[in-house]
């Protein structure tokens, strides 16, 4: 009879799982560790209070190997990823912060190429905190580090009313035109335009003096 019931065993397999011993078919899961092993668990003992448990490690196990991917890959993509496959997993806030840091990397290097005003403020505004920021810095001061003095005046109305003429008649030179207050032991305001490269300044200048507008080359307002 108990021969019999032990054929029975082996050939059925819905009475296979009732034959197995769930203590020791847990232990065989948790030695392997694998997420094949934990999957067997769950579908021999469905009904079992370990189930969630193994469901747990089967997550977790499914997050390490989806992480070990994305470093071993290291790409932008391979991390993107990651964050799609696994938007809680345990290594999430480092995933992040891989995109991250390769996201500015990759706007530095576009900022260098372009090398211009726009391209550092752009980066600056989308990376303020960013390992390359004093680089930025450095390389806006040097690109807007002139400005072209259009008029100098102890009126703020006179100042605001010039400010406004010159920006609507040599908005394409001047880009911008600024009124900035007294400084120092000075009381008169200032009409200048907006903060640029030392040869576009002379370019701008050149251009106003043969349109008879006032206009010398100084340095920015810091």
């Amino acid at each position: 009879m108990k021969k019999s019931f032990l054929v029975l065993c082996i050939i059925t397999a819905g009475t296979l799982a009732a034959c197995s011993n769930p203590n020791a078919d847990w232990q065989k899961a948790n030695q392997q560790n694998t997420v094949a092993a934990y999957q067997q668990f769950i579908q021999q003992h469905p009904s079992d209070a370990r189930v969630q448990q193994a469901r747990n490690r089967i997550d977790a196990l499914k997050d390490e190997q989806a992480w070990t991917t994305a470093t071993n890959a290291n790409t932008l993509d391979a991390y993107q990823q990651y964050l799609q496959s696994e938007p809680n997993g345990m290594h999430a806030t480092d995933a992040q912060d891989k995109v991250n840091a390769m996201q500015a990397d990759a706007a530095w290097q576009n900022a260098q190429s372009t090398n211009t005003a726009a391209g550092y403020q752009d980066f600056l505004q989308k990376y303020p905190n960013a390992p390359q920021a004093a680089q930025a810095q450095d390389a806006l001061k040097k690109l807007t580090g002139y400005q072209a003095l259009l008029a100098s005046t102890r009126s703020k109305a006179l100042a605001d009313k010039l400010a406004a003429r010159l920006k609507g008649k040599f908005s394409d030179e001047l880009q911008d035109v600024v009124v900035v207050p007294p400084s120092g032991k000075s009381k008169l305001l200032e009409v200048r335009s907006a903060p640029m490269t030392e040869s576009d300044a002379k370019a701008a200048c050149a251009k106003l003096r043969k349109a008879h507008q006032h206009c010398e080359v100084v340095k920015s307002v810091s």
